[in-house]
């Protein structure tokens, strides 16, 4: 007598069903944060594995990878024969599969055959993803006639980007399908209505819209944001703790990058909110910052004092990167206040990390206090206030500008605002 075996899919909402439903080759969606693509994939992939197909699962890096592959994992749980995290392959009865690649390799896939191709979070991979597509993953579609799904959520123009290419040049051959936030059925439209209210109007054509918005020449961040009724505010009389937040130089030169910090006080009452406590910069080799940071670290502690802190100090916050690598070992072997910086937000490129923390900003749960603000310092043959130039005279899209405290302040304010996204 057979085994009955019963797998419960999640439901598709209109959306996601006139996707599913569409019989085109080569899909590509065009969608806003929370519109559901990802799940729609993950459960689209399982649903084709287990009618006996062979799935080929593409994502940008490993940790963008993983929570699909385990979610896809426990859906197929009773057919599975094997699922191997370190091999990234699902195997069940009758011979589907689920294998997933990461990006970051320019042979993915190869030497593989598919029915279904799903490439998740597309639009991430800046450089390389079409060579990626062509010579190594739509090869293996060949075989059994297979098709492709892409998804992403757009990320400003750029014509060298595969997804914003397959998005606009119709001659590629993807069918495109558009599908902004509101779209989905299940987000309530007033909660959604509260956080497009605190964002800019270019991060909501992007993000929610999910419209490729031109960010070359933008300035990004305004002064306003920053004051509370067009000044600067006063240290808190109470707060929650104190924290600074570290981005590390290897060289010493006036040609390179300087290394800086700037020091944050969290209050989460009424609400959670940030100010600006203090910020320093300084050109110095790499080597000598082990002298340096204990000195910054004890300013945490000197500044949760002064903001009668209830938790005290959260220490620091150090890039682990380059130098900060070697800081962080050896601030743990000498008992130093000091912490990596989630991977999770320096991962993201630059021009990322700024979009992610604008609504925060915008919606003014982000101020200067008034010592930060007057602040001069001389850095690099110049005096002036290096925090307020480097954040406001960011712009998206331009190279080799000085963004070491511009650094910080996209770093602390995840960090005391944000989740695990850098939201």
């Amino acid at each position: 007598m057979a085994t009955e075996h019963v797998i419960e899919f999640l439901p598709f909402h209109a959306g996601q069903k006139k996707i599913y439903r569409s019989s085109a080759k080569r899909k590509v969606i065009r969608a806003g944060r929370r519109f559901g693509k990802t799940t729609m994939l993950e459960q689209a992939g399982g649903n084709w594995a287990a009618r006996q197909m062979r799935v080929g699962w593409f994502a940008p890096s490993y940790k963008i990878l993983l929570p699909s592959f385990k979610t896809i994992r426990d859906l197929l749980k009773p057919i599975t024969i094997s699922s191997s995290k370190t091999d990234s392959i699902i195997e069940l009865i009758g011979g589907g599969q689920v294998e997933f690649w990461t990006l970051d390799n320019p042979d993915a896939g190869r030497s593989r055959k598919y029915h279904k191709v799903i490439i998740d979070e597309g639009s991430l991979v800046k450089k390389g993803m079409r060579d990626i597509w062509e010579q190594a993953i739509e090869p293996t579609l060949l075989d059994f006639d297979g098709d492709a799904v892409m998804a992403g959520t757009p990320k400003g123009v750029d014509d060298e980007n595969f997804f914003y290419q397959v998005c606009n040049d119709k001659s590629m051959g993807w069918e495109e399908h558009h599908a902004p936030t509101a779209a989905n059925p299940t987000i309530n439209p007033a909660a959604l209505a509260r956080i497009i209210d605190g964002r800019p109007p270019l991060v909501v054509q992007q993000e929610y819209n999910a419209e490729f918005v031109d960010w070359r020449g933008q300035n990004f961040f305004k002064l306003d944001w920053l004051l509370e009724n067009g000044a600067p505010v006063d240290y808190p009389f109470s707060c929650d703790t104190v924290y600074g937040v570290v981005d590390c130089a290897q060289k010493g030169k006036l040609q390179n990058d300087g290394s800086a910090c700037i020091w944050f006080a969290l209050d989460n009452l009424p609400s959670p909110h940030l100010i600006i406590l203090d910020w320093d910069i300084i050109q110095i080799d790499g080597y000598f910052l082990k002298d340096v940071v204990p000195q910054w670290e004890g300013k945490a502690k000197h500044l949760s004092e002064i903001c009668r802190a209830r938790m005290g100090t959260t220490g620091l916050f150090i890039e682990d990167k380059a130098t900060g690598i070697t800081l962080l070992q050896q601030g743990a072997n000498e008992g130093w206040n000091v912490h990596p910086v989630d991977s999770e937000l320096t991962s993201l490129p630059k021009e990322s990390r700024a979009i992610n923390i604008s609504g925060y900003v915008a919606s003014g749960k982000v101020r200067i206090s008034k010592y930060a603000f007057d602040k001069i310092v001389e850095y690099k043959q110049s005096k002036k206030n290096h925090l307020l130039t480097q954040v406001l005279q960011f712009i998206i899209g331009e190279e080799n500008q000085d963004d070491d405290l511009f650094d910080c302040f996209n770093y602390g304010v995840a960090l005391g605002l944000g989740n695990g996204e850098g939201f």
